[in-house]
């Protein structure tokens, strides 16, 4: 995270201008024994209570989408806690902002001097009409692409993008209080959570709602991709040129728009992106110790990702609106991708949990 006022507005154009530079570049396990953990405080409003659990985290062995970063599975025990059964939307966002005077990164003035600091040596300036406060915006206009690893053919750097106009200037949220709050970066919404006396949850803590009463499935409800469609907002047709509302939407959607998982949690899968406290490593599972059940693992020590290694970025879980099995297929409990503290976008969001202790204080 960028410590003055002057940086924090920083990575939202240096995420476009990464990748702009990168384009080219490109077991058997132990089972725990565990006391059934249950809480006597009152779930606030809005939230469920996931019980201590021990699952595999991570890509499941019958999951051929699973990825490097998500190998080996691997057995996780985690203490209860709440956790919100949506993802926070317009509305919440909207109280805390008038409570507290708080403005985001995207609306936030940009300093070049220190944002040239997290580029490579090499990368110039860019015009002065990108250095104006403003987010990443996926392009609803794409006709072709010419190489999938080129990032910056599908997303457009959108001057005045930001909450409250979701699309650029001339739009707005009106009549979606219950939409998903977007164009909120990780630093955003940890000073939500200040605010609400709430915290970011860990990957596993997330991984552990999203598997609900179970221990090793591939997505919220099941094994079953062909349920895909039915229980979660994501891309349908050929990314990123063709989308097809099969699922009842086609970009972004209402929370709770679909069935929720046996715990009562809507959304972990598609719609936007959900942001967590731990550290993306793309690493971090093959350095765990074998046959060794972690607990309460709150992600790697260092962050890593070849793909960007001029920023320290945090995990974001659950897939978003714009996943495919073509593309990313992150529409998967064991998905993973990262963002930096200062970026934000149209389809990154984040829901919130909290623990008996934070709830009596």
């Amino acid at each position: 995270m960028i410590p003055s006022a002057h940086k924090d507005k920083l990575s939202l154009i240096t995420l476009f201008l990464t990748f702009l530079v990168l384009a080219g570049c490109k077991d058997e396990h132990t089972a725990v024994e565990q006391e059934d953990a249950t809480t006597t405080v009152k779930a606030p409003e809005g939230m469920v209570w996931v019980e201590r659990t021990t699952f595999l985290q991570g890509g499941k062995p019958n999951d051929k989408y699973a990825m490097g970063r998500e190998l080996p599975a691997h057995e996780v025990q985690v203490d209860g806690f709440f956790i919100d059964t949506t993802e926070v939307t317009n509305a919440q966002f909207r109280k805390f902002v008038e409570a507290t005077g708080y403005k985001t990164i995207a609306e936030r003035a940009v300093d070049w001097e220190e944002m040239k600091k997290q580029l490579p040596p090499d990368v110039q300036k860019p015009h002065d009409s990108l250095l104006m406060p403003g987010s990443l915006i996926f392009n609803k206009n794409v006709d072709a692409v010419v190489n999938m690893q080129n990032y910056a053919q599908w997303w457009q750097w959108k001057t005045g993008a930001d909450w409250r106009h979701p699309e650029g200037p001339g739009s707005d949220i009106v009549g979606k209080d219950d939409y998903p709050v977007v164009h909120v970066a990780y630093e955003d919404a940890n000073a939500y959570c200040r605010w609400a006396n709430r915290r970011l949850p860990t990957e596993a803590e997330w991984e552990a709602a999203a598997q609900g009463g179970d221990r090793d499935l591939i997505f919220t409800w099941g094994n079953d991709p062909e349920l895909l469609t039915q229980r979660a907002n994501t891309w349908q047709g050929v990314f990123p040129t063709q989308n097809l509302p099969e699922d009842g939407y086609t970009y972004i959607a209402p929370v709770g728009s679909y069935p929720p998982n046996d715990l009562g949690i809507y959304d972990l899968i598609g719609n936007v992106w959900e942001m967590t406290s731990d550290l993306l490593n793309v690493e971090y599972y093959r350095q765990l110790e074998s046959g060794v059940i972690e607990v309460n693992p709150k992600g790697a020590a260092t962050a890593y990702n070849p793909a960007n290694p001029y920023q320290q970025e945090y995990v974001i879980k659950g897939g978003s609106f714009l996943c495919h099995e073509s593309y990313c297929a992150s529409f998967r409990i064991s998905a993973k991708m990262g963002v930096t503290a200062d970026s934000g976008s149209d389809h990154v969001g984040f829901r919130t949990v909290a623990t008996p202790e934070m709830i009596s204080e």
